[in-house]
C-alpha cells in the first residue's frame, strides 16, 4: 500500500480525537483537522492545517480532505445519547470528499456495540448505535478501503500501552481500551492493509488503581 504521510483527523478534539492528534504529530505525520471551534486544540498539538467548520458542511469537509493521503472518522455526540444523524451525515460528506479527492484509506472509529445482538444494547445507547449502524452502512456502500475499529468502553484515564489484544469480527476479552491505546492502533492502521475491509475490536485489561 501507498505511505500514508499527509491525513485528516475529523473528531480531532474529542476524547480519543486529541491523543490520536497528537500521537500523530509526533509520529511525523501532516495532519489536517476539521474543527468548530480552533480554541479547543490544545497548544501543544499544532496540526499542519485546520479547517474551521462543520462535518455537515460538505464544503468543509472537502477542504479538510483535498490533498490527504487517508482519513481518520472520529465523530461522536460527546454526552448527548439522543437521536441522532450528525455522525452518518458527516460520514456521507466524507466519503464524497474522498471521492472527489481520489483518497481511499478511512480508518473509522464505531463502537463494540455493532459486534453485538441489536436487541442486547443499552436502550439509552441504541439512538447513538443505531447512527453508528447508518455510518457503517455508508461506508461499506462506499468502496473504499475502510477499516471498522469497533471499541468498547473507551477510557480517557488509562495510559498508552502499545499492547492491547486486536480481535477481527468479534469482541475480545476486555470490555475497556484507553483513548491514547485506541488512537495508537487507529494510526497503525494507517501503515497497513491488513485490516481493510474488516470490524475490529481492541481491548485492554489495565491495572486497577
Amino acid at each position: 500500500m501507498a505511505t500514508v504521510r499527509n491525513v485528516a483527523i475529523f473528531g480531532a478534539t474529542g476524547r480519543t480525537g486529541l491523543p490520536t492528534l497528537a500521537q500523530a504529530l509526533e509520529e511525523g505525520y501532516a495532519v489536517t483537522v476539521l474543527v468548530r471551534d480552533r480554541a479547543r486544540l490544545p497548544a501543544q498539538h499544532r496540526p499542519a492545517r485546520v479547517v474551521v467548520g462543520d462535518v455537515r458542511d460538505p464544503a468543509a469537509v472537502a477542504e479538510a480532505v483535498r490533498g490527504q493521503d487517508a482519513v481518520i472518522i472520529l465523530l461522536g455526540t460527546r454526552d448527548d445519547l439522543g437521536p441522532t444523524t450528525v455522525m452518518s451525515e458527516g460520514t456521507q460528506n466524507i466519503v464524497t470528499a474522498m471521492k472527489a479527492h481520489g483518497v481511499r484509506k478511512v480508518v473509522a472509529c464505531l463502537s463494540a456495540f455493532l459486534l453485538w445482538d441489536l436487541q442486547k444494547v443499552p436502550p439509552r445507547l441504541l439512538p447513538v448505535t443505531e447512527d453508528h449502524i447508518r455510518m457503517r452502512r455508508i461506508l461499506q456502500d462506499s468502496g473504499l478501503d475502510c477499516v471498522y475499529v469497533m471499541p468498547p468502553h473507551i477510557a480517557a484515564d488509562r495510559p498508552l500501552t502499545g499492547a492491547y489484544t486486536v480481535t477481527v469480527g468479534a469482541c475480545g476479552g476486555s470490555r475497556l481500551i484507553s483513548a491514547p491505546d485506541l488512537g495508537h492502533f487507529l494510526l497503525r492502521c494507517l501503515r497497513t492493509s491488513r485490516y481493510d475491509g474488516e470490524s475490529v475490536h481492541v481491548c485492554r485489561d489495565y491495572p486497577k488503581d
